[in-house]
């Protein structure tokens, strides 16, 4: 979930109830999905909550996906896989690795600090237990391909000689369960403010921390 691509998850805003196109449909039926699934989780979400928010009846829903899990499903492809593919292009860029791995948390950011794209994985874990079939496909589809891409960079980085050895798998974990954490945190009212700083700050000095024991260039003094 690197880079923000051209469509974001604030342009998935769910349709007012109006005469509407077919073709409009599937866009408006997965911006209703993603706000339901976000606020309620997989398991709590109804489709005819969906529905209505999309201003269509429950039987139009079924007529584009033959069930919840397909919906959702449609719902990660349509936010998320974006977001990566955008990310997986920053790899026919020629630029040096570190540059490559500050845009890549850059975008990750973004993606794990927005209101609606921060549930998708909170709720995929939440109910990994009760619905292995949907914890499965976003492992296999979202999950392993971020941790590819963040292990490529830093392949490029040991080759270039600007990061030093790690575990990769390790590194991997360590650069993102911070944004996991702000991303979980940010939907929890009043937590940022009780705590006194805010999300873009706590993200940054991560980032900055995470680059610096990364580097194997020498410390600066002074």
């Amino acid at each position: 979930m690197p880079v923000t691509p051209p469509a974001s998850a604030a342009s998935l805003t769910p349709a007012q109830p109006r005469r509407r196109r077919k073709d409009a449909r599937p866009a408006e039926l997965l911006a209703a999905a993603l706000e339901v699934f976000s606020v309620h989780g997989y398991a709590a979400a109804r489709m005819e909550d969906i529905a209505r928010g999309a201003g269509v009846s429950k039987g139009t829903v079924f007529l584009y996906y033959e069930s919840k899990e397909a919906l959702f499903r449609a719902v990660i492809e349509a936010a998320v896989l974006p977001h990566l593919d955008a990310g997986e292009a920053l790899l026919r860029d020629d630029a040096p690795a570190d540059r490559l791995m500050r845009e890549l948390f850059e975008g990750t950011q973004r993606v794990l600090l927005d209101p609606l794209l921060s549930a998708i994985p909170r709720l995929v874990d939440a109910e990994a237990g009760n619905f292995p079939e949907v914890a499965a496909y976003y492992h296999e589809h979202v999950t392993r391909r971020v941790h590819a891409l963040f292990g490529a960079v830093y392949a490029r980085g040991l080759r270039e000689g600007c990061f030093r050895a790690a575990d990769v798998g390790v590194l991997c974990q360590l650069a993102l369960a911070p944004l996991l954490y702000a991303g979980n945190w940010r939907r929890l009212p009043g937590v940022w403010e009780e705590a006194c700083f805010d999300p873009e700050t706590y993200c940054r000095t991560h980032v900055d921390m995470f680059m610096r024991g990364l580097s194997c260039a020498p410390e600066k003094q002074g």
